[in-house]
Formats: C-alpha cells, structure tokens, sequence
C-alpha cells in the first residue's frame, strides 16, 4: 500500500509542490527517506518516531520507505516532518487515505509531537490553493498562511490535533488572517533642522522612486534623513505587500499575525558579506537587496562597502531581480528596490571643512570615494551634497514640512503615475525606459535645448541622460503638471553634480 500526501520545496520565491509517498512492505523493520534528501530531512525519521510514540503510536515492524517526488530536487529543511508523519499515519490507516491526499502540508515536528512554526507558509499556502488542497501547519503559522485566503488553513498545536481533526473525532476551525501591522512612526520629517534642499530631494526619490546618493560631513544628517524616508513613502499595495512578505516569510521574518503595509526598510551594516546583502548561503536564502523589495535600502558609509559587493548591485537595481547562481541552485529572487547611500566626503569626514580638513586634500576625497565605481555612481538619479549644519540652525523651531504634508504630495504623484502606467507592468517613473519614456518625458524646445547644453557640458552618458529625464518626470508630476518644462529639467540636472567632490 502506498499512502500520498503533499508538502512544498522551495525555489527562490517559488514553492514547488511536493508529492510525499509511504510504502509499508514486507521486510526486516526499517524506515528510510529517499528522494534526495538533506540532513535536516533525513534527521526527520528520530523526530517522527520520537512523535508518534508520544501519541502511543508505533511504527509498523515492516519495511518503511518515504519517497519525496520529484525525486531529483533537493530536498531541504525541517518542514518536511509533518507531512512525512501524515504519510505514515494515511499508510497505517489512522488517517483515511482519501483525506490525506487532499492535504499539503509543513512543520517541524517536537518530540513531544508538539508543532514548531517554520518559515515559507505564505508560499507553500499559495501552492495549496494551486493544488485545491487544505493547508495544514502548526498554530504559528496559521495566522500568516491564512492572507492567502484561497484554500482553507487548518493550524494545529500538536500532530494529535491534527489526527483528530482529519479522522473527524474533534475538527478544528480555519485559521483566520492576523491583523494588518500599522506603522507606528515616532520620527517626523521636520525633526530634521536645516537641509531643506535635501528634504526636498528626498521627496522627490520617494514619488518616483528613484536611487539617491548623499555626501556630507559626519553629522549632516545623511542618516537621520534616510531614517525618515519610510514616513514619506505610500503604504504597499495588496499586489506589492503579498510580493514581499512571501520574501520575509522565507526568511523567518513576519511578525506573528502576518503582513505589514509598510515598506521594508533595510540598512546592512559595511561589514556585511557578499552573501548578506545579495543573497546564498545555505540554500541560497534571500539578501539584504531581496528583503527590501519594494521598499528602500539603505547603504551607510557606501565606500566602506567591499568593492565586489557593490559591484553585485549594478544589475539587480537595474533590473529588478536577482539570481543568486550555485553549483546546485539558481535561485531567482525580486529586488525592486530604491538604493540610498550615504558617504562621508574623504576618509576624516571633513574635507569641505577648511579649519578641520586633513593636509591631504583633495586628493583624499578622490580615493575616497573613488572605491565607488563610475558605472555603479550613473545609477543613482539623485545625488547630493550636504553641507554641516551650523549650530545656530540646532536651536531654531521644527520648520518646513511635516512627513503627513510631505507623505500626501508623494502619494498624489504616485498615483498619476499609477494611472498613467496601468497595464504597463511598471509602477514608478524610476521604471520606465524606451518607447514609454520617449512618450511621456519629451521636453519642450527650451528644455530640451537646456538639456542637449548639460549634457555635453557634464559629459553624461546615455544612463545619466534618461535617468535626467525620469526625474524631471517626478518634478513635473509633484507640480501636477503634465508638461515638462525647462525648470523641472534644470532641478533635476542640479541633482546630477556634487561639486568639488563628483563630476
């Protein structure tokens, strides 16, 4: 008798359906796990046993082989424990073998037989919903699986419950969805004293979504800027906050309750390994640039970064996606995301400083930050010189705006631009390219002839050029103007240039 139910391996973002087979033959008693397994699924066999005898179940004195099918995808992980246990128990006949074939399941398995949560429930949820089958999981994940809302979740305490519920003697009710997590933001744009040019710069990036590079000395407020840059940014929408949180789900990251409408913030420390900020490892898990899809990373003290790691970068922010390339594994992860980054102007800090710079200037700030490349620097639409903030500014009252006023006119922008993209597949003006680009970021005569002028003057490539244009977009589209005009041209070339520093 063979006895099948379904679990899921993980691909990327994708979860793979899983067919898991129980034999029980004759032959000396045995129990084997085949299907190219790794450590933690073999490992499964001592936890399964240990389970079921804590629910006064003993295995059959038979030969007991598992077959995990597609036989040649590598199977990794803890989840496979509780599906390896529905098996058994459907070939042992404790579970009608009908009802077992309609599950897709994971969850780790306690020697008690109690369930530990694992991560990917929101992925492996929506394959049960392909399957048309019931999800079953243990009771932490329930809550996060149930987003889903296409297929029923059944989230159970313990391997018990769950026998109970599939042999009909005590059902246990669909798991409901957790609460949508709300922002709580204690910091407010208007905390941030002087810099008016570069709150408007910030602005600008969060309504179209651009890259954004600031210089300044040690305390000019690069960080504290950026740090409120999720205050400014429109909440995800349902498309983008499932896109994400299936990235976090397999990353162990979801609160308990589930999704968040906030956008991932990410800022890796310098010191993070290549791995860490693009993604591998032990099954190729997700990076820094991954978990901040559609939101905002954060890279502080850019030149700092390890040259290679930077270098990674240059395609994904491009593009949009990943792939994190093994010998076993060709993993595909989303990586839409806005790059920020900060730097001092030299390796002091002070260069711009005449009373406090090192005798090295200027030839300090052109190593400096000559660690960053040319082609990954024609990448960020906005850059930005930040000059110190003079004492005198410290003790003046909040002025400008706050993040509410300025969060309305970014989410106003957004929404032309949502209007204006539909059905295109593209969502932000930092997005388009080619024809669409040609179409709706034309200047007039005097823009242009400005334009064709900046050009050969600042010598910009055929990057930098577009990305002058995608800006001035942004400018035009916060002005809810549907021209754009020589003066959204000349702002967005004044963010092109940081004088003294980048050419």
């Amino acid at each position: 008798m063979v006895a099948r139910t379904f679990s899921v391996a993980f691909e990327g973002v994708e979860a793979r359906a899983i067919e898991v087979q129980c034999a029980v033959a004759p032959g000396l008693p045995s129990f084997t796990i085949v299907g190219l397994p790794d450590k933690a699924v073999t490992e499964a066999r001592e936890r399964v046993r240990a389970a079921l005898a804590a629910m006064q179940i003993a295995l059959p004195s038979k030969k007991l082989v598992i077959n995990l099918s597609p036989a040649d995808l590598p199977k990794v992980g803890s989840h496979f424990d509780l599906p390896i246990a529905i098996a058994i128990l459907a070939a042992t006949g404790l579970i009608p073998e009908e009802a077992a074939q309609g599950i897709l399941s994971l969850g780790e398995l306690a020697l008690d037989g109690s369930l530990v949560a694992v991560n990917g429930a929101l992925p492996a949820a929506l394959t049960a919903a392909e399957l048309d089958c019931v999800l079953a999981c243990p009771e932490g994940c329930g809550s996060e699986a149930a987003w889903v809302g296409a297929t029923p979740v059944i989230a159970a305490k313990s391997l018990g419950q769950l026998l109970h519920h599939f042999t009909g003697d005590r059902p246990l009710r669909e798991a409901e969805p957790g609460e949508v997590t709300r922002p709580d933001h204690h910091k407010d744009l208007r905390d941030v004293k002087g810099q008016e040019r570069a709150k408007r710069a910030l602005e600008i990036a969060a309504a179209g979504g651009h890259h954004m590079f600031m210089v300044g000395t040690p305390g000019s407020g690069k960080s504290m800027l950026a740090a409120r840059l999720p205050t400014i940014l429109p909440p995800l929408s349902a498309q983008e906050a499932l896109e994400t949180s299936i990235i976090h789900s397999l990353a162990g990251l979801l609160d308990e309750g589930g999704i968040s409408r906030e956008r991932p913030f990410r800022e890796p420390h310098h010191t993070a390994s290549m791995a860490a900020i693009v993604g591998g490892g032990r099954g190729a898990q997700p990076g820094e640039v991954s978990l901040a899809h559609n939101g905002v990373l954060f890279l502080d003290e850019l030149p700092e970064f390890p040259r290679p790691v930077l270098e990674t970068l240059r395609q994904p922010i491009e593009t949009g996606e990943i792939m994190v390339a093994r010998a076993n594994a060709h993993m595909h992860y989303p990586a839409r995301v806005m790059l920020v980054a900060a730097a001092n102007p030299c390796k002091c800090g002070y260069l711009p400083d005449p009373e406090r710079a090192c005798s090295k200037a200027p030839l300090c700030g052109e190593d400096y930050l000559g660690r960053i490349s040319g082609p990954l620097m024609d990448r960020f639409d906005l850059r930005l010189e930040m000059p110190p903030v003079q004492f005198q500014d410290l003790d003046l009252p909040p002025s400008g705006d706050s993040s509410a006023a300025v969060a309305a006119r970014v989410a106003a922008a957004r929404a032309r631009q949502a209007e204006r993209y539909e059905g295109t597949g593209l969502r932000t003006n930092a997005q388009i390219e080619g024809q669409i680009l040609d179409e709706i970021a034309t200047p007039d005569a005097e823009g242009r002839a400005l334009l064709t002028k900046a050009a050969e003057k600042l010598g910009l490539s055929a990057r930098g050029y577009h990305r002058v244009l995608r800006v001035a977009r942004t400018i035009a589209d916060l002005a809810e103007e549907e021209a754009i005009a020589r003066p959204h041209l000349a702002e967005a070339l004044s963010y092109r240039v940081v004088s003294g520093v980048l050419n």
